[in-house]
């Protein structure tokens, strides 16, 4: 009998997590399995709750929500040799959808989740990300947004309507009528780009908001980050290239670059206006500057 911790996270996708979070348990039982409920009534005690049972002793950590559920999974689960389980119950599911996993579809998920017991998890890419004059680091999962996407993520949460990633495009529109471009100074491995810009994105995965390609080619298992830095853009050059985000056209802009390495400092300059507050995986990280860097195989996932 496998012994799964499991954290439900009730507000994601409108209650659907809650929903989702009990047939979940119901299922998962049925077939045997031995249930410990890590939730709390706070992303902080849950994560508390998981850490204690992973000291404990659990088969895997199973996650039931959205982006920022897997990435409290992440944050206790990488680095270690424990295995996270993804039922994607949110609104934007972006990792789920990345890694290929079901979405909304509860037998599949945990079909998923028992293969990868079975057969073994696989490993891919996590990073960890803080400040450089700190030692606290956090593990994010998908993407770092440090520019226009990072303020649009921000004003997105303080939305109640509408729902998905349509509250995202709502909050596209409602950004660029304040937007002016940030000041920048960037570090990779392939040295350093300083400019204002709109937009800067550090990918260990392709999507961010609810189906944006904002770096078409990362791949969770290469041990590189794609670091995309966007130009000067103007409030309507922004809202051109929006749409064809979705589909990863801005890429080709000659204004936007992509520059793929192993770790990366985002520091604000002076000249432009100060960047916003960084996201990943949809979760509040803090402001520049930040050092992120890739940890290949970091993380194992049951799929």
């Amino acid at each position: 009998m496998t012994r799964l911790g499991i954290v439900i996270n009730p507000t994601a996708g409108r209650d659907r997590g809650r929903i989702r979070g009990h047939e979940v348990v119901d299922l998962l039982t049925q077939r045997g399995h031995k249930l410990v409920n890590l939730s709390g009534s706070s992303i902080e005690q849950a994560t508390e709750h998981a850490r204690q049972a992973v000291v404990e002793g659990l088969d895997a950590l199973v996650v039931v929500g959205g982006d920022g559920t897997v990435h409290l999974g992440a944050n206790v689960v990488a680095g270690t040799s424990l295995p996270l389980g993804i039922v994607a119950a949110g609104s934007g599911n972006d990792l789920a959808r990345g890694l290929g996993l079901p979405r909304h579809d509860i037998r599949r998920a945990v079909a998923a989740i028992e293969h990868g017991l079975a057969e073994g998890p696989r490993r891919i890419d996590a990073v960890q990300v803080g400040s450089p004059s700190q030692a606290v680091r956090e593990w994010y999962v998908g993407a770092l947004s440090a520019g226009l996407d990072a303020a649009i993520n921000a004003r997105a949460n303080t939305m109640r309507w509408p729902r998905g990633s349509a509250r995202y495009v709502r909050a596209v529109v409602a950004e660029l009528r304040v937007f002016s471009p940030y000041g920048y100074r960037v570090t990779t491995d392939e040295g350093v780009w300083e400019s204002p810009g709109t937009l800067v994105a550090a990918a260990n995965g392709p999507l961010i908001g609810g189906g944006i390609r904002i770096a078409p080619d990362a791949l969770f298992d290469d041990g590189l980050l794609d670091v995309v830095v966007a130009g000067p853009f103007t409030r309507s050059g922004a809202m051109r290239i929006f749409p064809g985000m979705y589909w990863g056209r801005h890429v080709r802009h000659p204004a936007i670059e992509v520059i793929r390495t192993r770790s990366v400092l985002i520091e604000p300059t002076r000249h432009g206006s100060p960047p916003p507050e960084a996201f990943a995986d949809g979760e509040r990280i803090g402001a520049l500057p930040l050092h992120a860097e890739v940890h290949p195989g970091a993380l194992h996932i049951l799929v």
